[in-house]
C-alpha cells in the first residue's frame, strides 16, 4: 500500500511539472482521469451537451502507470450544491452507455518530439449523449477510478432568463480585429483638421463598448475555430475545435458536443437564422455556428452539418440556415472537395433553397425563400482588389460554377448582409432572427502582413454596419434588434509612425531606408484623405481618397516571419515569406519579390511559419439596441454567448418545448 501511495505521489509531482507546457496529453485533463466538460465550465439552463469520461493508462513515459491497463470499472456521480451525490446515469435518466477503448500517442516535450519518442496511452471511456441541466446553481461531477483516485469538475448553471428582450440579433465579427486596427482604419477613412476628426466610424457611434478575453480552454492564444465556438456556445474549446470538448478518441466527430445559439434558437423559438462571410463558408467563423468536430479542416463534412445537422447520432437539429452567403464553391461543386463527392448546390436546392452565384442573382432572390449564395471559390477577393485594383481579380479562376474563369460579378459584405436581413426578416416574422456577418479578410490579410487590404475590409465592415443601422430603421426593426460588433481574437498590429515612401524608395541600404520612418513629432499627418493629381477613388465618403499616398502610416506586427517592408500599398496581395531553393520546405525566408525597394525586417516566429499569428490582446465588443448595457465591462468570450442568450430568453427550464411548462423534467 505504501509503495502504491509513493507511486501516486510521484505521478502527481510529474503532472505538476508538465501542466504548464504546451505539449499536453489532453489539454483539459491534467490527471489520468478526465471529465469533459472539465472543471470551471458554465452552462445555460436547458442547453444540450454530451458528457464524456476517460481513464488513461500511459504505457511509457514519465506518467507510466498500472502497466498500461486503464481502470474499466470507474464510477461517476453528480451532485447539485446542497444535495446528495447521485449516479450520473440515474441523474440524467439514461441507460448506462457501453465502455469504449482506444489507444493514442503524444509527445511529452520538444526533446521527445525531436527524438520521435512518443508516449503511448491506453484509454477506457464512456459518453452520455445529449444531456442538460435545467436548475441554476453549482454542480460537482466526480470521477472515481484506480481504487481511490478522484477527478472532480465544478460546474455552474447560469441563472434563468426566459423573457425575450430582443426580437433579433445581428452579430458582426471582424475576424482578428483589434482596437488598434479600428484606430488605424479611422485615420485612413476620415479626415482630421488640427487633430479633430471631421467624421467618424459608425462604430464610434455605438453607445456601449466592452472588452472580451479570448483565451481558449487550454492555451492562451486562440484560433478562429474555438474562439467562434465560445462566442456561439458559451463553452471554451481547444484550438481547431468547434462545438465540442476535444477528447482523445480516434474519431474526430464523436467528441462531446455542446449546443450552439442557432441550434437553441431554432429549438426554443423556431426563429430564422443565417450566416454571411467574405470567407469560404466552411471556414471556422461561419461554420462554427453548426459544426461539431475537433478538426476545423474537415470542410466538406462541415458543409453537410450546416445543411443537415450532425448525422452520426441523434443531436439537436438546427433546421438548416435560412440564409448562407459567402465563398467556398469547392465544397459545393461535386467531386472538388465536397462531402462524399456530392453536388451540394443540388443538395441545398432539394431542401428548397434558391441558389445564386453572383451579385445580380443575389439581388433577385425572393425574400420569402431560403437562400444559398456562393459567389466564388475560396475566399471573396478583398475590398481593395474589388474596388481599387480590379485587374487583380480578372485573371482568377474562381468562378463558383466550376468554370475556369474569374468571378467578377461579386457582392461585398454590405450587399450580402442587407439581402440576408431582408430574407431573415421575412422568414422569421414575429419569431425574429439571428444573423452572423463576418468580415473575414481583416484576419486573412493581417496574417499576410497586408495591412492596407486588411484595413480596407475593416472599413467595408464599418460601412456595412452603417448601412445595416439605416436599413433596420427603414423596415421598422431597429428598436427590436440588438446589434453587436466584435472580433474572435486579435493580432499584434499597431501604427507607430509615419513614413515618406518616396524617400524610402530612393535610398540604397536598409539602414538608410529606415530613416524614412518618422516617429513622434516626425509622424506628420494622414495623407489618405488628400487628393493627388490623377488619384481619386469614388468609393464613398468613409473610405480613403488616396490608398497609396507618399506619406503613409508606418505599421507593424509583433509576431512575424522574416519579411521586407516598404509601407506601400502592394499592387498584388502580399506573400511576405517564401521557401528558398536548397533549404527545407519547412523553412521560410523574406520574399525578395515582396516590397523589393523596402528593407528586411527580422522575424520573431519559428522559421517554419510563413505568416503572422494571433495575439493575446482583448478585443472590443460594440453594442446597440435591447440589452446593450449588459455588454459593458471586461469579460470572457463565453459571456458574449450568455448575454445574447439571456437577451433572447433562451435560459429556460423548459428549453425545447417552446416555453411550455415542463413539470416532467426533474433536472
Amino acid at each position: 500500500m505504501m509503495a502504491r501511495l509513493n507511486t501516486l505521489a510521484a505521478l502527481a509531482a510529474s503532472l505538476t511539472a508538465v501542466s504548464g507546457q504546451y505539449f499536453q496529453r489532453l489539454g483539459t485533463c491534467p490527471t489520468l482521469g478526465c471529465v469533459l466538460p472539465p472543471d470551471q465550465q458554465d452552462f445555460l439552463p436547458g442547453q444540450y451537451f454530451d458528457l464524456r469520461f476517460e481513464v488513461h493508462a500511459p504505457v511509457n513515459g514519465s506518467e507510466a502507470f498500472n502497466n498500461g491497463v486503464p481502470d474499466e470499472k470507474f464510477t461517476v456521480t453528480i451532485a447539485k450544491e446542497g444535495g446528495a451525490a447521485e449516479d450520473v446515469a440515474k441523474f440524467f435518466k439514461l441507460d448506462e452507455p457501453k465502455l469504449e477503448k482506444w489507444t493514442f500517442k503524444w509527445f511529452e516535450d520538444l526533446y521527445a518530439e525531436d527524438a520521435k519518442n512518443s508516449t503511448v496511452v491506453n484509454v477506457a471511456s464512456k459518453i452520455y449523449r445529449r444531456v442538460a441541466l435545467y436548475e441554476p446553481g453549482k454542480y460537482t461531477v466526480t470521477l472515481n477510478y484506480y481504487n481511490g483516485q478522484k477527478t472532480t469538475a465544478e460546474w455552474v448553471v447560469r441563472p434563468l432568463a426566459t423573457e425575450k428582450k430582443a426580437k433579433n440579433i445581428i452579430l458582426f465579427i471582424g475576424d482578428g480585429m483589434t482596437t488598434n486596427m479600428i484606430t488605424a482604419a479611422r485615420l485612413l477613412g476620415h479626415k482630421t483638421i488640427n487633430g479633430k476628426y471631421q467624421s467618424n466610424l459608425q462604430l464610434d457611434k455605438f453607445p456601449v463598448i466592452g472588452h472580451q478575453m479570448t483565451h481558449s480552454i487550454d492555451t492562451f492564444i486562440t484560433d478562429s475555430a474555438n474562439s467562434a465556438s465560445a462566442l456561439y456556445s458559451g463553452h471554451k474549446s481547444t484550438v481547431n475545435a468547434m462545438g465540442v470538448y476535444a477528447d482523445s478518441s480516434p474519431d474526430i466527430y464523436d467528441d462531446p458536443k455542446v449546443e450552439t445559439i442557432v441550434e437553441l434558437l431554432k429549438r426554443v423559438w423556431g426563429s430564422a437564422w443565417g450566416a454571411v462571410s467574405t470567407a469560404f463558408m466552411a471556414d471556422a467563423t461561419p461554420t462554427a455556428l453548426t459544426a461539431h468536430t475537433r478538426s476545423r479542416g474537415s470542410y466538406g463534412p462541415l458543409v453537410d452539418q450546416a445543411l443537415n445537422s450532425v448525422t452520426n447520432y441523434t443531436w439537436t437539429n438546427h433546421g438548416g440556415p435560412d440564409v448562407y452567403f459567402g465563398g467556398g464553391a469547392e465544397q459545393f461543386i461535386a467531386g472538388s472537395g465536397s462531402y462524399l463527392g456530392k453536388d451540394y448546390y443540388k443538395e441545398f436546392a432539394k431542401a428548397n433553397y434558391t441558389v445564386s452565384w453572383n451579385k445580380t442573382a443575389l439581388a433577385a432572390i425572393p425574400n420569402e425563400e431560403k437562400a444559398l449564395g456562393i459567389f466564388c471559390r475560396s475566399n471573396l477577393p478583398v475590398w481593395i482588389d474589388r474596388n481599387i485594383l480590379p485587374n487583380n481579380i480578372k485573371n482568377l479562376t474562381n468562378d463558383p460554377s466550376g468554370a475556369k474563369s474569374a468571378a467578377t460579378d461579386l457582392p461585398g459584405l454590405k450587399e450580402m448582409t442587407l439581402k440576408a436581413i431582408d430574407v431573415l426578416h421575412q422568414r422569421g416574422g414575429d419569431k425574429g432572427f439571428f444573423l452572423m456577418s463576418e468580415a473575414a479578410s481583416i484576419d486573412k490579410q493581417m496574417h499576410a502582413l497586408d495591412y492596407d487590404r486588411a484595413l480596407g475590409d475593416l472599413l467595408e465592415l464599418d460601412d456595412t454596419v452603417r448601412a445595416t443601422v439605416a436599413h433596420l430603421k427603414s423596415i421598422g426593426e431597429l428598436e427590436s434588434t440588438l446589434i453587436l460588433v466584435t472580433a474572435d481574437h486579435g493580432h499584434g498590429f499597431d501604427v507607430f509612425g509615419g513614413v515618406d515612401t518616396q524617400y524610402l524608395h530612393d535610398q540604397k541600404t536598409d539602414r538608410e531606408r529606415r530613416k524614412a520612418v518618422g516617429v513622434y513629432q516626425n509622424s506628420g499627418l494622414s495623407n489618405y484623405q488628400v487628393e493627388a493629381p490623377g488619384v481619386s477613388y469614388s468609393t464613398g465618403p468613409n473610405f480613403p481618397v488616396n490608398w497609396d499616398p507618399r506619406y503613409a502610416i508606418a505599421a507593424g506586427f509583433g509576431a512575424t516571419p522574416d519579411h521586407r517592408e516598404n509601407y506601400r500599398l502592394s499592387p498584388q496581395p502580399r506573400t511576405p515569406a517564401t521557401n528558398t531553393p536548397g533549404f527545407s520546405s519547412a523553412d521560410y525566408f523574406a520574399n525578395a519579390k515582396d516590397a523589393p525597394d523596402g528593407f528586411v525586417v527580422n522575424g520573431t516566429l519559428p522559421t517554419s511559419e510563413s505568416q503572422g499569428v494571433h495575439s493575446l490582446t482583448d478585443v472590443a465588443v460594440y453594442a446597440m439596441g435591447p440589452c446593450q448595457d449588459t455588454f459593458g465591462g471586461t469579460y470572457s468570450n463565453i459571456d458574449v454567448f450568455y448575454k445574447m442568450a439571456n437577451c433572447l430568453g433562451l435560459a429556460r427550464p423548459d428549453a425545447g418545448l417552446g416555453g411550455k411548462p415542463c413539470a416532467a423534467k426533474k433536472h
